[in-house]
This record gives structure tokens, C-alpha cells and sequence, in this order.
């Protein structure tokens, strides 16, 4: 693992501007083309504060609102995130807060993977949407590996949201930029990213399959799109009580079963068949090796007569023209 120096930190809305003029936008409104941060057509303004691009519509921002209050309060309660610079600096290799370090050891594993086996097939100082960044600990690593991310997410908050990338800043040359914004409405114009990753957050998209066109709409003929660490069940009815079972826990520890959208929550091979019919797609599917204790982990639950235990991989689509 990799230490980092410090540099000193730019004015984060200029930058902001500055590098998201490389990125062609899209009015997240009524779809065309925007300039300098205004729609051509509609008149509507993307505003930028604390660096962050703002591409979620009032209407949009009015439905999640919910969801977004109740998930920090939940986060904040479980002391996600840190005010060290180190704690994020560290991840995924290292939770130095103790709280949550299996966790990351997950996350580890998983970047791992992807690091080498998907990462390769992917140009050098490529543009790379990370969607679903939460606090942008894959975007600081896409970054310090010579690539070109776009951190996109709902939470702008400091400790768990897009806020809490000002942590990388004095250890990049220039921080990536980052947009709040939908997984199914992405304020981006057509074909101009090699890669989109769905880090930890294709389970939280409530139209999965318009999320994952989304996705394929943004990147290049030939750019990949990767979905990783959204867990998996052989069958939907342990996907079903984990959900059942959260939404309870949730509700005895925090007042609110946190289900104000109804996301996908998880994935069967069925539903990932689904997505490749409609969309005519032909998934690559990778298995992170977490260890042994892991892999007897649904041994260990059928003896044991309890629920089929989550499981993670990582599936990647390659974009073809039609």
C-alpha cells in the first residue's frame, strides 16, 4: 500500500469548472446538450458549490429527499467516515477507524479483482465514471493510477458523500470532478467514457435496467461497464429476507425501515439474465477470491439452517454498436 504526500488545495468551485468543461454535459430536465453548465433548450443551470456539480432536478431532489435524510441519519449513527485525511487516504486497504473492517476487507478483495482483471482491458489515463462514489475512495485510486474519473453520486455530505473527497485533494495534482446526479438520469452526453463502474450501488437503482442503459449511453463503443460488490443470491427469496430482515433492523435501531425508494436491494442470475436480454448484452463474470472462511460461509448457513449468506462479483458488459 501506497503512502501519499500532501500538496497544497486549489479553490474547489473553480476546479470544478475547469475539469468538468472536459466532460460534455446533458440537462438532466429535458436531455440536451449543456453549455458552460446551462441548458441549450431549457434554460436549466447546473450550480456548482464546494466543487460539487449539482445535475439533480428540484423534482428529483424532492423525491429522494427521504431517502437521503434517512440514509445519513443511518450512516451517521453507525460513525461512518472520519475528519482524517489518513482514514480515507487508507481505503480500501486499511479501515483505521476499526469500526468496519471486514467490511473493507471486502472492498479490498474486490478492487483487487478488478485491478487485475478488468482494469487492464481498459485504456491507459481513461475516463471512468464511478457511480455510486459515496466518500470517492475509488476515484482517489482510479486518479493515483493515471486515469480520469468522474464521481457520481447522491450524498454530498463530507464524511460519507462527495464532500468527503476533499480528503484526496492535497494528495492529487487535481481533484477529479464530481456530480450529484441519478443513476437512471446522468448528466452526461453520449458515447465519451471508456468505463462506468457501479461501485457498491447498483442494488440502490430502482429501474435497473434504465440505470444500466444509462451507463452503456455514456461510454464509448467498445467502454465497459462493471457493476461490483451489489450482492448476490442464488434465489430470490433469500434476497427477499434480507431485505425483510435490514428493513426490521433498521427500524428497531434507527425509527425508519430506510425504503422510501424501492431499489433492487440485490441480484439472481435471473434478473442479471433479464438485463442481457433486453438490453442485448453479453455479461463477463469475475470471482473475487475472499478467502475460505467466506466461501464456506453458504456451507456453514445450510448446516446451520439459516439464510442463504450474500455473495459478491463482478460483472462487466462490454458496449457493442446495435
Amino acid at each position: 500500500m501506497q503512502t501519499f504526500e500532501c500538496r497544497e488545495k486549489a479553490a474547489p468551485d473553480a476546479a470544478a469548472r475547469n475539469l468538468s468543461g472536459a466532460i460534455r454535459l446533458r440537462c438532466p430536465v429535458c436531455g440536451a446538450g449543456a453549455v458552460n453548465f446551462h441548458c441549450t433548450r431549457c434554460d436549466f443551470v447546473l450550480t456548482i458549490a464546494r466543487g460539487i456539480v449539482d445535475a439533480l432536478s428540484p423534482v428529483r431532489a424532492f423525491h429522494y429527499a427521504k431517502f437521503i435524510a434517512d440514509y445519513e441519519r443511518i450512516r451517521d449513527a453507525e460513525g461512518r467516515g472520519s475528519e482524517r485525511d489518513a482514514f480515507y487516504l487508507n481505503l480500501p486497504y486499511r479501515d483505521i477507524s476499526g469500526r468496519y473492517h471486514e467490511q473493507w476487507q471486502i472492498r479490498r478483495r474486490t478492487f483487487d479483482c478488478l485491478t487485475r482483471n478488468v482494469l487492464p482491458v481498459i485504456p491507459a489515463e481513461a475516463r471512468i465514471l464511478d457511480l455510486g462514489a459515496g466518500n470517492c475512495w475509488l476515484s482517489f485510486r482510479l486518479a493515483h493510477a493515471g486515469h480520469k474519473p468522474a464521481a457520481v453520486d447522491l450524498l454530498t455530505n463530507g464524511r460519507d458523500g462527495l464532500g468527503a473527497a476533499e480528503h484526496y485533494r492535497g494528495a492529487l495534482p487535481g481533484l477529479f470532478p464530481r456530480f450529484r446526479a441519478e443513476l437512471e438520469n446522468l448528466p452526461f452526453q453520449d458515447n465519451q467514457f471508456d468505463a462506468a463502474i457501479f461501485n457498491a450501488s447498483f442494488h440502490y437503482a430502482e429501474d435497473t435496467e434504465k440505470a444500466l442503459g444509462e451507463a452503456l449511453r455514456c461510454v464509448k463503443k467498445e467502454g465497459w461497464v462493471i457493476i461490483s460488490d451489489t450482492p448476490w443470491y442464488s434465489v430470490a427469496s433469500s434476497g427477499e429476507q434480507m431485505v425483510r430482515e435490514r428493513h426490521a433492523r433498521f427500524l428497531k435501531q434507527h425509527g425508519t425501515a430506510s425504503a422510501s425508494i424501492a431499489s433492487l436491494e440485490y441480484l439472481t442470475d435471473d434478473r442479471l439474465l433479464a438485463l442481457e436480454a433486453r438490453l442485448r448484452i453479453r455479461w463477463e463474470t469475475y470471482f473475487p477470491n475472499y478467502g475460505v472462511r467466506w466461501a464456506l460461509r453458504p456451507l456453514l448457513a445450510r448446516v446451520r439452517r439459516r439464510r442463504e449468506p450474500a455473495r459478491f462479483r463482478i460483472y462487466a458488459v462490454q458496449k457493442h454498436s446495435a
